[in-house]
């Protein structure tokens, strides 16, 4: 199993807009792309940086098909979340496998 992240710091003058934008857009958009099984939302409650830090977690069942999401899926719709909420965000993306 495999878990893409995704840790995005938003500006909080944004944030009420972005968070329901990415609840009831993005996220859902990511999903109906059939790769991923699972996903979670997680805020990020003592977190240091500027603004509010939240994890997107996305669950596949391998690096192929994370692969696959990358190739076909994720330039568009990162274009799209990078030209709605351009310099006024910051996201960090990491790809984590569960050994249990």
């Amino acid at each position: 199993m495999i878990i893409y992240n995704v840790t995005v710091i938003i500006q909080n003058e944004i944030h009420d807009e972005w968070i329901k934008w990415m609840k009831e857009i993005h996220v859902p958009q990511v999903m109906q792309t059939g790769i991923f099984s699972k996903n979670s939302i997680l805020k990020v409650v003592d977190s240091p940086n500027e603004g509010q830090t939240y994890c997107f977690q996305y669950h596949c069942n391998n690096l192929e098909d994370y692969n696959t999401y990358q190739q076909k899926y994720a330039p568009a719709l990162q274009a799209d979340h990078t030209q709605r909420y351009q310099n006024k965000f910051v996201a960090y993306r990491s790809i984590m496998e569960v050994v249990e």
